[in-house]
């Protein structure tokens, strides 16, 4: 493989950028406002730029984004190209993707990103949906990428993060919340070890993960599990625990969580 374009220069586009290049691949990167300062990749003016010629397109850009980019993008993907959306988005917005690379005879990948890229890079295990999914997961593979591709329409990835996020989510405002009551009376060190023996091996260095990324990333967050709670309640499933944690993400973006976010 030859090119990929990767749209979005945030933080995980800027890692899978990076290390794609390191792997030997020629990288096209985009970014509306981004600084490029990464060695080796070619800095496009526009996202169909950038996707003109790439065998594979990754994009990275956040769900408000997502549709936005592919309607600039999709025009110049090429019919043996791979459009693939790593943005946590709903399935509702990756169907709406999904249909117009329909119309352009684009092979589109609906990738669920199943953990935080900054920890394992382009090793991140992905899980992929969408009439692309198994050409994507052929050209990735090569690359050490961890894919897994389903037999499934696009959409079906993005429901099954979703899922993973009203556990993962839910899991990371229990702690924060039983932190900051445990901190009120003195108790914080006594309760985070209690925490981390019942969460396994890792569970203290887990439990430090949890917070501090939840307060570094808590606007994406709130909308990530806002759309899983959209999700729940269009399928007619309870969602108590869901907007609860809905409710934390909403304080610590005010303001009013902020004790919680200390570390020991």
């Amino acid at each position: 493989m030859s090119t990929i374009a990767v749209l979005g220069l945030g933080e995980a586009g800027r890692i899978y950028a990076r290390e794609l290049h390191e792997a030997g691949v020629r990288v096209r990167g985009y970014d509306q406002s981004a600084e490029l300062t990464l060695p080796g990749i070619v800095r496009a003016r526009t996202a169909a730029e950038a996707a003109d010629g790439a065998e594979v397109v990754l994009s990275l850009v956040g769900a408000h984004a997502a549709s936005e980019i592919a309607v600039a993008a999709l025009p110049a993907v090429g019919d043996a190209a791979v459009y693939a959306d790593l943005n946590t988005a709903s399935p509702l917005v990756k169907q709406k993707i999904g249909a117009l690379a329909v119309t352009r005879g684009v092979a589109m990948a609906d990738v669920a990103v199943l953990a935080p890229v900054p920890r394992a890079g382009i090793r991140t295990p992905l899980l992929a949906s969408g009439p692309g999914a198994e050409t994507l997961a052929d050209r990735l593979r090569p690359l050490e990428v961890p894919i897994v591709p389903l037999r499934a329409a696009v959409g079906e990835a993005a429901r099954l993060k979703l899922l993973r996020s009203v556990f993962m989510k839910g899991l990371a405002a229990l702690v924060i919340e039983g932190t900051t009551a445990a901190r009120a009376v003195g108790a914080e060190d006594w309760l985070r070890a209690q925490m981390a023996g019942e969460l396994g091996p890792d569970g203290a260095a887990l439990i430090d993960r949890l917070i501090d990324g939840t307060y570094r990333h808590a606007r994406r967050r709130r909308d990530e599990v806002g759309d899983a709670l959209s999700m729940l309640e269009g399928d007619g499933d309870p969602a108590d625990m869901t907007r609860a944690t809905l409710s934390w993400f909403e304080r610590i973006i005010d303001g009013e969580g902020d004790a919680a976010a200390s570390t020991p």
